[in-house]
């Protein structure tokens, strides 16, 4: 908690000097066409109201005064005020994400487990070599892959959206329908990295000495493997999930895009291309705190599973 307070000012630091070193003119780009027929002048006046012109300290004292008062700012890409467009479309880019994580740790879990059980063997290095493709394979070109293969040629599944377009309303049977590919996509693209994790874990742990006495009792192959070689193997797993979050977040990104889902992704893409600084710093900072917290939960999860983790040390 005590490194989240220097991470959280670096951050806005960097996303400031970022946005002033940009070459956009932000006077000229939230009067948008009316710009080229506007006179220096009016530009100049509204340089002056938006107060791009002060020096950068009072600038960024500014910027993060209205940051602490919840004002994060007018969208010029969007044009609307950021907070509504976070609010608006977080909740959909969250939904992509939890899904997405649910399946790759349900999965890694259950197949990494196996492969490890059965190490040496013929799924195992099955596994492990569709790992390494997959881990080579940008996500946006699995999204591409995966609409010109499921959507496009067996017309199983939509190619992006949430809804049909002839449809009048948003059913949860619709959204569900909408969300396969792009849920799946963002799995597969995350999955290596839980799954060898687990499978080389999981591999270490069936030579522990508990295992090995669980064993000798006689016990059943079942019960070794997910009540003693599991368990001992999962304690690192907590600390990966928080992790390669940041991954996760950013390929959620590509994948909204790819998919035309109304998550931030769009948002974001098209605020980066539009040089909108106030929606860009907020997102950014947005993931920043999401991940510092994401790794602390892991970090009480991780000294929760096991008693031998002092939290003072």
């Amino acid at each position: 908690m005590l490194v989240a307070v220097p991470v959280l000012i670096a951050t806005s630091m960097g996303m400031f000097l970022l946005g002033a070193a940009s070459p956009i003119d932000p006077a000229k780009q939230y009067a948008g066409a009316a710009a080229f027929t506007m006179s220096q002048e009016n530009l100049a006046q509204l340089r002056a109201n938006w107060g791009v012109d002060d020096p950068l300290p009072v600038q960024y004292t500014r910027w993060i005064g209205n940051l602490l008062r919840g004002d994060l700012g007018w969208s010029t890409s969007r044009h609307e005020s950021v907070t509504a467009v976070i609010g608006a479309r977080a909740g959909w880019t969250l939904l992509v994400i939890g899904l997405a994580l649910g399946v790759v740790l349900v999965g890694s879990l259950l197949l990494g487990t196996i492969a490890a059980y059965r190490r040496g063997g013929w799924f195992d290095r099955a596994l492990r070599a569709a790992a390494y493709a997959v881990e080579s394979m940008p996500v946006f070109w699995l999204g591409l892959a995966a609409i010109a293969i499921f959507a496009l040629g067996l017309g199983w599944l939509p190619a992006g959206g949430l809804t049909d377009v002839r449809a009048d309303g948003t059913s949860p049977a619709d959204v569900a329908r909408h969300l396969v590919l792009p849920v799946t996509v963002l799995a597969i693209s995350q999955a290596p990295w839980f799954l060898l994790f687990v499978r080389d874990s999981v591999a270490d742990s069936l030579l522990d000495d508990h295992v090995l006495a669980a064993r000798a009792r006689g016990l059943p192959g079942r019960v070794v493997l997910f009540g003693h070689a599991l368990r001992t193997g999962l304690l690192p797993f907590l600390t990966l999930i928080g992790t390669h979050l940041p991954e996760l977040v950013g390929g959620s990104v590509l994948v909204e895009t790819v998919f035309s889902l109304p998550g931030l992704g769009g948002v974001t893409v098209q605020a980066a291309l539009g040089g909108d600084f106030p929606l860009l710093a907020a997102i950014t900072l947005i993931t920043t705190v999401v991940v510092l917290t994401a790794n602390l939960l892991a970090d009480l999860a991780y000294a929760a599973a096991d008693p031998r983790v002092a939290l003072d040390g």
